[in-house]
């Protein structure tokens, strides 16, 4: 394995020794977004079904697929050397996530949940993992200019989106995208049944190159009274944050720093207000009330209050993925916070 792989598998060991575990093991599958455990430890990107890596505290470590699916990724791209295509991989490891695999396991293992302290584990990124970060962010932003330059009041969502994608495609993202747009308050696949008004929130949503989630994105069009008024808290949400999102701080004060513009003016929340980003698109800890995780310098964080109006009609949705430093969050894409017309 190379320098950065290695360094991850080391800071689970530390990890899996402070907890007294045996062994970690992390399980994805190719629902996109959540495929990012195994990248994250293995290099093995999942294109069908699933696959799980298995890391003991002592040992060397393994990746484990289904033989009845012999092509679910390129396997020569898994920078670990024990691979093993198991008839059912239950009777081959001490956990997975499916219930047939979970059911051979018989009672051999005590099996206890990790997801938090796995997701800890990873949440503070490495330089490499920072630049990866930063790349995608660049597509990303070019991917939303894209999108920008095609959208009209009359076109479809899908024609529009297609410029942005076959940008995240040439620029190295693969099957790697997960791209809507807002229809109301409600999320939406980008189809060609939905067309588009004066007004678009679109949510866009991406992995570079080396694999790193990120989002970013802005509205489009001529906003109506009460989105104003949402823009307004969200140009305020915009400068708390590069106060509050410093290390030391908790998720549930950076939460309560960034969304009391929305509430002050009665917006309800509609999702996170903001969540842990990485090769897992969304990963602990939530920016969220109650949760007093502490945040570390090279956290790396997607931002995006959904205010949506008291009779729940109208909305704003803008993405941002923002860096943790010891005095506050930089905003990575460098998109003024506008209503793009």
């Amino acid at each position: 394995m190379d320098a950065e792989l290695t360094a991850r598998h080391g800071r689970v060991h530390e990890a899996l020794e402070r907890d007294g575990l045996d062994a970690a093991l992390v399980c994805g599958t190719e629902y996109s977004g959540f495929e990012g455990a195994v990248t994250y430890l293995s290099g093995f990107q999942i294109v069908h079904r699933y696959a799980y890596v298995l890391v003991p505290r002592e040992g060397e470590p393994a990746i484990v697929f289904p033989a009845e699916a012999r092509y679910v990724g390129e396997h020569r791209d898994s920078q670990i050397g024990e691979q093993v295509f198991a008839d059912r991989p239950g009777e081959w490891l001490d956990y997975v996530m499916t219930v047939r695999d979970y059911a051979a396991l018989a009672g051999a293992a005590e099996v206890v949940p990790w997801d938090v302290e796995f997701d800890l584990a990873r949440a503070v990124k490495s330089e490499a993992e920072l630049a990866s970060v930063r790349e995608g962010v660049e597509i990303n932003v070019a991917g939303f200019h894209a999108f920008r330059e095609a959208w009209e009041p009359g076109r479809n969502a899908a024609e529009v989106l297609a410029p942005a994608e076959r940008l995240f495609v040439e620029r190295g993202c693969g099957r790697l995208t997960m791209n809507m747009v807002l229809v109301g308050v409600e999320f939406a696949i980008a189809r060609d049944d939905t067309v588009f008004g004066e007004f678009t929130v679109p949510s866009l949503e991406i992995a570079g190159p080396g694999g790193h989630w990120v989002e970013v994105s802005r509205a489009l069009g001529t906003p109506s009274d009460e989105v104003k008024r949402m823009l307004e808290a969200y140009e305020e949400y915009y400068e708390v944050a590069q106060t509050a999102l410093r290390a030391g701080a908790t998720a549930h004060d950076v939460h309560r720093a960034v969304s009391a513009g929305f509430t002050q003016r009665g917006y309800h929340l509609g999702h996170v207000t903001g969540h842990s980003i990485g090769m897992t698109m969304i990963e602990h800890p939530r920016i969220g009330e109650g949760v007093e995780t502490e945040l570390a310098a090279n956290m790396v964080f997607s931002m995006h209050p959904h205010a949506i109006s008291a009779d729940g009609e109208e909305c704003l949705y803008m993405q941002d993925t923002w860096l943790v430093t010891e005095d506050g969050g930089v905003p990575l894409a460098g998109l003024e916070m506008k209503i793009f017309q």
